[in-house]
């Protein structure tokens, strides 16, 4: 039975409901399996299988067991019937490369595969508890609409988002703040993605306010964001593999580190994965680190791939954990020493496992354009600015397997520098170009802890 750990040592032996209750463990650290099954004898009966049946039995052997198969699976199928597409998550193999489209959610991004499941997951777990769920998020720009879609209107939960204000694109800005219910809360503040998620964090380690206020989280520091997102890298392979041991290499445009985490984690279950590729753009301190074992913090730049305007990758924890050969001691360490001086350097052996494990490429905001426009003149598809940054790391890397890249958005939600490209923008899908005509509601705030928590408590006071 899985069970489940927090990275920092202080919390064990969570059974999957826990895990995902919890969001971030109490400790500060971040919940992993305790151990990930090997699942290459059952590829060959996976093969036929639809995405929704696939996510059924991958799911199946992370729940502890206490989720029967006939509970999980119309959870599942209601979390998928949302989206545009009839294979949830198609590849289109076209230019040499295959493109693995996550955009057909309700939201158009990738994030909505894990958090239409979480949010239904959520609605699941609190039928047998007695208290409501206080969501803390914080998006740079596609999780806080895909957690806000995924979770408007459920029953005993209230989502407050945070989002930097003038810092994500006009487009995911409004799909956040035109959803009205009464049960979602839109704070913009006046900082960076960076300054949302320490503040998230800092809420989750005060330990009384957590407890007393039920607070959950929608970020990929929950674990079930990650187990969902998992499911579509062994869908893709077995589009693309043409049996089943041929090695493939996904590029994967990676911010926060959650999306490519979850490919690290197929390839330890046994997918046959050759190389994991991360694409980052001028915020590329992933790519410092496993170029030169240099992880550290530097100014946020803003680029065109707004998503990715990262500095510190909250997931990156868990890899580092594995890293760290499971040794919570040492992983503390390492996040002491970064916390207090905003470094972290690796090198040795350390060092070469790492780049053993992923290989990374930086992109520019002119490589981003540039790739768009070629890309578009070659194949005739139009590529977002994050899947952008993936085919220009794959360009940039020698690769000798089958290419699969992430596609994380619709062009659309960033016109604006589809335009630079092209010369026009796209024509925006009805559900999108509907939103300039409606209200909006969110509140400006200040960057400060103590500030955000005031508001959570003025606003549930308000309704009680």
């Amino acid at each position: 039975m899985t069970r489940y750990s927090s990275t920092r040592g202080h919390v064990e032996n969570l059974l999957f409901e826990e895990a995902v209750m919890m969001g971030l463990a109490d400790d500060g650290g971040l919940l992993v399996p305790t151990e990930f099954p090997d699942v290459r004898s059952m590829l060959p009966d996976w093969r036929s299988l639809d995405f929704p049946a696939l996510s059924l039995e991958i799911m199946l052997l992370f729940t502890s067991g206490r989720i029967p198969r006939d509970g999980l699976k119309p959870l599942i199928e209601r979390s998928y019937k949302t989206f545009r597409h009839p294979e949830i998550t198609p590849v289109n193999s076209l230019g040499g490369i295959h493109i693995l489209e996550l955009f057909h959610g309700p939201t158009f991004a990738f994030k909505d595969v894990a958090l239409q499941f979480l949010g239904n997951l959520f609605e699941c777990f609190l039928e047998k508890r007695h208290h409501p769920l206080r969501i803390i998020g914080a998006t740079s720009g596609d999780t806080g609409s895909a957690a806000i879609h995924g979770l408007r209107g459920k029953k005993g939960v209230d989502v407050f988002m945070l989002h930097p204000k003038g810092r994500v694109s006009p487009m995911q800005e409004m799909q956040m703040t035109t959803v009205l219910d009464p049960n979602i809360h839109n704070l913009a503040i006046e900082g960076t993605f960076d300054d949302a998620q320490a503040i998230v964090k800092a809420l989750f380690n005060d330990q009384e306010f957590k407890n007393k206020y039920y607070l959950g989280s929608v970020n990929s520091i929950n674990w079930a964001r990650i187990l969902a997102q998992i499911v579509y890298y062994f869908y893709a392979w077995f589009q693309v593999a043409k049996d089943d041991s041929e090695l493939v290499s996904f590029v994967v445009p990676t911010g926060n580190f959650g999306n490519v985490l979850a490919g690290y984690y197929a390839k330890r279950m046994g997918l046959p994965i050759d190389k994991l590729v991360i694409g980052t753009n001028e915020n590329d301190i992933l790519h410092r680190f496993f170029s030169k074992g240099e992880y550290h913090r530097t100014e946020l730049i803003e680029t065109y791939s707004p998503s990715m305007d990262i500095q510190i990758s909250s997931n990156f924890e868990r890899y580092l954990y594995d890293l760290a050969g499971n040794s919570a001691e040492t992983l503390q360490r390492w996040m002491d020493d970064f916390e207090r001086r905003g470094k972290l350097t690796l090198e040795g052996d350390l060092l070469k496992q790492a780049q053993s494990d992923f290989a990374s490429a930086r992109v520019s905001d002119e490589e981003i354009v540039r790739t768009i426009r070629d890309f578009h003149l070659e194949t005739g598809y139009l590529l977002d600015p994050h899947t952008a940054v993936g085919v220009k790391a794959a360009e940039k890397t020698d690769l000798q397997t089958p290419v699969i890249c992430l596609a994380c958005a619709h062009p659309a939600k960033f016109g604006e520098t589809v335009r630079k490209a092209l010369g026009t923008e796209p024509e925006p899908p009805e559900e999108l170009a509907a939103l300039e005509k409606l209200e909006t509601n969110s509140k400006t705030i200040p960057a400060v802890t103590e500030r955000i928590k005031s508001e959570i408590l003025e606003t549930l006071a308000a309704q009680s």
